[in-house]
């Protein structure tokens, strides 16, 4: 077994050739087509929900709450419930997790992309997408994780090395650029007054602190990580 651990190790430890200027600018333009094209967005911000759900568990679980389970809905609004104190920074930081988590995932992989571990990008893909078959809690939402690992995993075991550098980036860049969108919708819905109920609503209920300036942390933080993400998978930073 030590032998298995440590060939898995060197698998995922292992470095990439950088992949060719024209894949990372192509994947970037599909990633910008999926957000300006209603039904392929409509589809695809599933996969922003589930990091958006995910980050309010792993939240959770950090901060010493019980998680009690995630849910998708084929609207694509999600649910993440957790147990523990009413008021608190535990809760506090479960709550404001959210929405800037798929940038500071998108943010993750695009380290690791820039550093040339791509397998191990797409592993770590796989892996989320793992434990949170553990804990959905609705029918949807577990065909939808277990459609996307069943990709990633499809993609590593039998995909091209340019295959999987077509499927790591462009799933970073789909993170780091559609992070934002949410957020920029969320305050339209807020103007409109048609959203009284988001996650800055009840942070405002939590802290006293207006939930206007919650959303305005909540995306500056978002496009801060879409931005320096964007840097590394450019080459821009070294």
């Amino acid at each position: 077994m030590p032998d298995r651990l440590q060939a898995l190790w060197r698998a995922l430890s292992a470095s990439q050739p950088p992949p060719p200027g024209w894949l990372v600018a192509g994947t970037a333009v599909l990633a910008v087509a999926v957000l300006v094209n209603r039904p392929a967005w409509a589809l695809a911000r599933h996969v922003l929900t589930l990091a958006h759900e995910a980050s309010h568990g792993l939240a959770a679980t950090v901060t010493g709450r019980r998680l009690g389970g995630v849910r998708l809905h084929a609207d694509s609004s999600g649910e993440t419930v957790s147990v523990g104190p009413a008021r608190g920074l535990g809760l506090v930081l479960t709550t404001v997790a959210g929405y800037p988590g798929p940038a500071l995932l998108g943010l993750g992989l695009a380290w690791l992309l820039h550093t040339g571990h791509l397998r191990a990008a797409l592993w770590l893909g796989v892996g989320l997408l793992a434990a949170l078959l553990l804990v959905m809690r609705n029918p949807f939402g577990f065909g939808w994780v277990l459609l996307c690992a069943a990709l990633l995993v499809a993609v590593l075991g039998w995909g091209s090395p340019t295959g999987q550098a077509a499927t790591a980036y462009a799933g970073c860049w789909f993170l780091l650029l559609g992070a934002p969108r949410p957020l920029f919708e969320l305050a339209r819905a807020r103007r409109l007054r048609r959203e009284r109920d988001s996650d800055p609503d009840q942070l405002a209920q939590l802290t006293g602190l207006p939930a206007t300036l919650w959303l305005l942390g909540m995306l500056a933080l978002a496009l801060s990580a879409s931005v320096l993400g964007t840097g590394w998978l450019l080459g821009w930073f070294g």
